[in-house]
C-alpha cells in the first residue's frame, strides 16, 4: 500500500508498516516523512513493542520542504504470531522547532505535551505479509506474477508434436480406407452387372409374355 497519512506538519508514506514475515529472519519497512512547512520540524518514533523493532533514525529534524527516510526493522522472530496478526502500533510525533541542525540540540521537553507546544501525531499499524499473501496482493493490484517462458515453450512444443502425430495417423487411416475401397469396387461392379442382367431378362420375359397374350387370333 502506497497511500499517505499526514497532518499539517508532515506527511508519512506508506500509512502502515508491512513486513514480509519469515521465521528467524529480519524484515524491514521504509517510511518517507515529508516536511510540509517552511519551518524545521522535529520528529520522534514510538512503538508499543520497542524490543521487537529497530528504528533508525527514531528522532530527527527535517529541514523545510525536505524529507527523511526512516527504516523500521522487525527483529528475527522464533514463532509465528496468532493468525499472523500483529497488535503492534507505531506513533510518529512531530513539532516545529527553531534553527536546529542536529538532533542532539533538541531540548529534552521537545515532545512533551505539557510544555505547551503543538505536537501532532500520526498512528501507524503493523501488518505481517507471507509469501502467499504477497502474491495475492500483486494479483489484486493487477501485477502479473513472473511467467516461466521455458515451461510454456516446452508445453507448446509437446502439443505441436502430439497434433502432428495425430495428423499422420489420420492420413494413414485414410489411405487404408482408399485401398479397401479400390479392392471392393470391382466385386461390387460385377455383382451389380449380374443383377442388372437378371432384371433385364425378367423384364424381357414379361414383355414377351404380354405381347404374346395380346396378339390377335388368326382363326
Amino acid at each position: 500500500m502506497n497511500s499517505t497519512t499526514g497532518n499539517q506538519l508532515i506527511s508519512v508514506t506508506p500509512d502502515e508498516l508491512r513486513f514480509k514475515f519469515e521465521l528467524e529472519k529480519q524484515a524491514f519497512c521504509d517510511l518517507k516523512v515529508l516536511n510540509n512547512t517552511e519551518h524545521n520540524v522535529a520528529f520522534k518514533v514510538k512503538t508499543t513493542s520497542p524490543k521487537k523493532y529497530f528504528v533508525r533514525p527514531n528522532t530527527g529534524v527535517i529541514q523545510p520542504w525536505d524529507f527523511c527516510i526512516i527504516r523500521v526493522t522487525l527483529q528475527a522472530q522464533q514463532e509465528y504470531p496468532p493468525d499472523m496478526q500483529s497488535k503492534d502500533k507505531f506513533l510518529l510525533q512531530s513539532t516545529i522547532v527553531g534553527t536546529i541542525n542536529d538532533v542532539d540540540e533538541l531540548p529534552p521537553d521537545t515532545f512533551n505535551k505539557d510544555s505547551g507546544k503543538t505536537i501532532e501525531e500520526s498512528k501507524l499499524r503493523v501488518l505481517y505479509v507471507t509469501n502467499t499473501s504477497a502474491s495475492e496482493d500483486e494479483a489484486m493490484k493487477g501485477t502479473a506474477p513472473k511467467i516461466d517462458t521455458n515451461s510454456i515453450l516446452h508445453q507448446l512444443k509437446e502439443e505441436r508434436d502430439a497434433a502432428a502425430k495425430q495428423t499422420v495417423q489420420l492420413k494413414q487411416e485414410l489411405d487404408m480406407l482408399r485401398k479397401q475401397r479400390k479392392r471392393n469396387n470391382p466385386g461390387f461392379s460385377f455383382t451389380f452387372a449380374i443383377v442388372l442382367g437378371l432384371i433385364g431378362l425378367i423384364l424381357g420375359w414379361f414383355l414377351k409374355l404380354s405381347f404374346g397374350r395380346s396378339s390377335p387370333s388368326t382363326e
